[in-house]
């Protein structure tokens, strides 16, 4: 994925971005839903010495900033204004960074990082120091990560090439309950979203399902979402005319939307796309929603997801 992973995150924000301000199909332009912000300022951000793999955003002394994780074993800060680096990289891991997430842990930012040495750490966005020991359990590469609130807690989800995902405490580093176990290939991609009221985990995999599993109580809620006939890399959710659906993309070329209550897909495939779909993202506006995808047909999509579903 290299440098490419950092230039179509980034690429995403700006799509979505764009989407948010061009016109309807007809000639009256969307509402702003929030005031006009500053141009955003194009920078490389240069200091890696390997691929980028994972890259997240956080606020930082009032500014905001990106983290990235990183093929040679490290995470840097960069100030998203400047594109400049914040202190030092953060130096620990074994083996490459492959997934980072940002919380918020006894008041202070936190990094979440996940890496091919099977560890999750959590580090001090500020000082770029470790807290407490590695959270150890995983028996091969964490691929995926994201956190969350369980029961007042702060927690971090992960997903691993042992074909699990578990949920880790931030503070203590002691698993929560049993690892989630029902893929049969690599899990490649981890989100979490709302339904009837409880957090959801989402997962997909290289078995080709997304998998819905309940975060409270850990059982899989109702049977795998399947119809990607390749990998699935990438998860997110959006809202559908107050619905909540889930979009996956996959190494099928294909993002699908599927309805997160049903289970049902939500219509037709985008099979615009030319050759992999490594990411998705999604961005508001007005009470549409657009999905973003970037592929590896070196293309950043953007998708009006209203019009593309069924009433």
């Amino acid at each position: 994925m290299g440098i490419g992973a950092l230039i179509v995150t980034l690429a995403l924000v700006g799509a979505a971005l764009l989407w948010a301000n061009l016109p309807t199909a007809g000639t009256v332009p969307l509402q702003p839903t929030t005031p006009a912000a500053a141009p955003i300022i194009e920078h490389a951000l240069t200091g890696h010495t390997n691929w980028v793999f994972g890259v997240t955003t956080a606020q930082l002394d009032g500014r905001s900033v990106v983290v990235s994780g990183s093929a040679d074993d490290t995470m840097r800060v960069w100030d998203l204004t400047t594109g400049k680096p914040i202190g030092s990289p953060f130096t620990g891991h074994t083996g490459p960074v492959s997934a980072v997430a940002t919380a918020q842990l006894d008041g202070r930012a936190v990094v979440v990082s996940g890496s091919w040495d099977t560890t999750v750490r959590v580090w001090d966005l500020a000082t770029g120091k470790p807290i407490g020991a590695p959270f150890t359990g995983h028996t091969a590469a964490v691929a995926a990560l994201t956190t969350a609130q369980l029961d007042g807690r702060a927690v971090a989800i992960s997903g691993s090439n042992d074909n699990t995902v578990r949920v880790w405490d931030l503070a203590t580093g002691a698993p929560v309950g049993a690892p989630f176990t029902g893929h049969t290939g690599y899990v490649q991609a981890v989100t979490t979203a709302q339904l009837d009221g409880r957090t959801v985990v989402i997962s997909g995999g290289d078995d080709n399902a997304v998998r819905v599993w309940d975060l409270a109580t850990r059982a899989p809620v109702g049977t795998p979402f399947t119809g990607h006939s390749k990998r699935v890399v990438a998860v997110t959710p959006a809202q559908l005319r107050g619905r909540t659906v889930v979009v996956s993309g996959g190494w099928d070329d294909a993002v699908q939307v599927w309805d997160l209550a049903t289970r049902a897909p939500a219509g037709a495939p985008f099979t615009d796309h030319t050759d992999f779909v490594c990411a998705v993202a999604t961005a508001q506006s007005g009470e549409r929603t657009a999905v973003i995808s970037g592929g590896r047909d070196n293309t950043v999509r953007v998708w009006d997801l209203d019009a593309r579903m069924p009433p």
